[in-house]
């Protein structure tokens, strides 16, 4: 019998840790995250790391594993979960991959794509360009030089448009020339499904869910941070914004708006790089597990 892995993605605040679980106690098997905010200890309620109810629930790997300061890469990633997957397919048949990162899990199922060499001192030029005009230079020269992977990437992120404008400014190729690439074959087959809703609903969860986080002491995680925000890890939703208050550039109310509004931004994103995907199997959020269960069984025998 073929190992299986099952990959669990949607948009934000869907329900995909909840899932995760429950076809984990099904299965009895364990769950890798892929969800690259949970990798960090410092970064518990503004990523919505699992409870600590859910993480005894079932066995998680990849949840805080390591800190803000350290340097880990989609390609770190893909070298450490590929040696834990070989690790535990020695006990189980099926596994559990879930999150909302899309560059890591397709990273894990289907191997990363390989890029040319960057021109040294290319990175401070951009770096410079950031300081001296914003990040809106940098998203428009990503525009300009890769229109394809500008409608992609979460153009917020400053280090992925960085990294994007270094393959393009040092190649003369766009970044998605690179991209998707023939990759390694993977030793276990992957069962991929999805969960969505109706926008207002995700919409909706997503505005509730910020407004849990602030209840549990968001604001207090961030300032504790405040000395570390320029490390790579905190450019990130529900810290950026908190960071604008800290700083006084923006009123509190302001700042959980900002939050709410570009976590809607970020789930849009999500479900516009799966949708891409036509092996992922679609599934309302308030499905049934057992029709979840039935399909994956009944596609586990097809494989």
């Amino acid at each position: 019998m073929s190992k299986l892995l099952i990959s669990i993605v949607g948009p934000t605040a869907i329900g995909k840790t909840a899932l995760s679980i429950k076809l984990a106690q099904q299965f009895s098997t364990e769950i890798l995250s892929a969800d690259s905010r949970q990798f960090f200890k410092e970064m518990r309620i503004g990523t919505a790391v699992p409870s600590q109810e859910e993480l005894t629930a079932a066995a998680h790997h990849f949840i805080q594993h390591i800190s803000i300061e350290d340097s880990y890469s989609v390609g770190h990633y893909e070298r450490e979960a590929l040696q834990k997957l070989s690790q535990l397919f020695m006990s189980y048949d099926k596994l559990i991959l879930v999150g909302g990162s899309g560059m890591y899990v397709d990273g894990l199922l289907t191997g990363l794509d390989h890029f040319p060499d960057v021109e040294g001192g290319m990175r401070e030029q951009l770096q410079s360009l950031h300081k001296e005009k914003g990040v809106q230079a940098l998203q428009e020269l990503l525009k300009e030089h890769d229109p394809i992977y500008y409608k992609e990437v979460d153009i917020h992120n400053t280090q992925r448009v960085m990294r994007a404008l270094e393959v393009c400014l040092s190649s003369g190729k766009p970044f998605s020339f690179f991209r998707n690439q023939p990759k390694t074959p993977r030793d276990f087959k992957p069962i991929k499904i999805g969960l969505t809703a109706d926008r207002e609903v995700i919409y909706d969860r997503i505005n509730k869910r910020v407004d849990i986080m602030m209840e549990e002491g968001l604001l207090e995680e961030v300032r504790g941070l405040l000395l570390r925000k320029h490390l790579n890890a905190l450019q990130t939703v529900g810290y950026r914004e908190l960071f604008e208050y800290l700083e006084g550039k923006v009123s509190l109310e302001k700042a959980v708006e900002n939050i709410k509004t570009n976590t809607r931004r970020f789930a849009k994103r999500q479900l516009t790089w799966y949708r891409k995907d036509e092996g992922i199997l679609w599934f309302d959020w308030q499905s049934p597990l057992e029709e979840i269960i039935n399909t994956v069984n009944e596609k586990a025998r097809l494989l």
